[in-house]
């Protein structure tokens, strides 16, 4: 100042002191901004190269002891799976009853004991028939195999791909009517043994879960509607029925279909005169219960199997379950499918490709209900939310 009197106006700090003073107007007070503490992370605490290496050794040995676990736990994780879906299953049937005045109790025990006569059944007529036809089918392979070489078809084959053709077939022959060499395939007949026992113990434990589930699975969709907010339990609600419905639908409507392909196989085996048509009628049933490849899976292996019989036969039965196949996929299965569940075309095929690479049967099996389900939720959940935002 002019009359001698410091200055005390402050001043503002330049930028790289500690502090930042500030004039602020009126009244010329300041405000000081001191710069933010440093966030404490839990990788600075490490200092230690040792204690850092034990952390994460010990995070890694903890993953993998999970994944080793899961992988223990897989088989039972499948068990689960196909006792929730025979559940989803047999719940449309067990509806109809409630509708018709039954208890769900009742119900179920009705809808068990008569499954239950039918398989039995189903084994005491197929199972004694099964084994003659195998016997058989092992007996009078080196004479069907001989038929085929003296066929016309055969020496057309051979025309094509040569002498060394003939040779081919005898080590085939050679080789399937060796009971070592088969017991080989399987890992052994003690393998083989271990491999039914546990196939059947399996087998139990699926029909067991599915009771408990089958039982319970009102408690059960109660429990997932649990874990919505309470606002959203309505919607919650609706949506796990309609995807429980449609997925027991769609396990109803691929029995129908693998029961037809089965009638038709085993119809045409009897009147074309192939052996082994009850043999071939389990099979197609068995195959063609996979969606979408398992009747075209059957298709090649039966006619192939054909071939050794009678090339016109074949011919004949490939051209008939090829027609089979068309009705199908235009005629019945939109039929059957329609109540149960609606999704493109190409979903279908990705996924179930997707699931069966992953999963195997069981991945190939309920790869069309989760894509259902999925789209159902995209739809229902995913996309009002996205109409929403403005």
């Amino acid at each position: 100042m002019s009359d001698g009197t410091p200055d005390l106006t402050p001043l503002a700090a330049s930028p790289d002191a500690g502090t930042d003073v500030t004039p602020v107007e009126p009244g010329g007070g300041v405000v000081a901004r001191y710069p933010e503490p440093p966030i404490s992370r839990f990788w600075a605490k490490l200092d230690s190269p040792f204690g850092a290496g034990f952390l994460l050794t010990l995070g890694g040995l903890g993953a993998f002891a999970i994944g080793i676990a899961f992988v223990n736990l897989s088989t039972i994780f499948i068990y689960i799976a196909f006792a929730m879906f025979a559940a989803l299953g047999l719940d449309p049937v067990i509806k109809w009853f409630e509708r018709h005045k039954v208890k769900r109790g009742l119900a179920v025990l009705i809808v068990f004991f008569v499954f239950a006569l039918i398989i039995i059944g189903l084994l005491w007529l197929v199972i004694p028939t099964l084994v003659d036809q195998i016997s058989a089918f092992v007996t009078d392979l080196p004479e069907t195999i001989a038929d085929f070489e003296n066929s016309d078809f055969f020496h057309w084959l051979e025309g094509i791909f040569g002498a060394g053709l003939g040779s081919l077939v005898n080590e085939v022959e050679t080789f399937l009517t060796d009971p070592a060499n088969l017991a080989a395939i399987g890992g052994g007949a003690l393998k083989i043994g271990a491999s039914i026992a546990t196939a059947v113990s399996g087998g139990l434990i699926v029909v067991v879960l599915t009771l408990y589930f089958v039982l319970s699975l009102a408690g059960i969709k109660a429990s997932f509607v649990q874990f919505a907010a309470a606002r959203n339990r309505p919607k919650a609600r609706s949506m796990i029925d309609q995807i429980t419905e449609s997925v027991g639908g769609y396990l109803m409507g691929m029995v129908i279909l693998a029961f037809c392909n089965s009638v038709i196989a085993f119809t045409l085996h009897l009147i074309l005169g192939l052996p082994f048509p009850l043999l071939m009628g389990v099979l197609a049933f068995a195959i063609t219960i996979i969606p979408l490849v398992g009747p075209v899976l059957y298709w090649i292996t039966a006619t192939i199997l054909a071939l050794f019989t009678s090339p016109l036969s074949a011919l004949i039965f490939a051209i008939c379950y090829l027609i089979y196949i068309q009705i199908e996929a235009y005629v019945l299965t939109p039929k059957v499918m329609s109540k149960a569940i609606a999704i493109p075309g190409s979903l279908v095929v990705i996924g179930a490709l997707i699931g069966g690479t992953l999963l195997g049967l069981l991945g190939a099996l309920i790869a069309i209900p989760v894509t259902a389900s999925i789209l159902l939720i995209i739809k229902q959940v995913f996309l009002p939310r996205q109409d929403a935002k403005v």
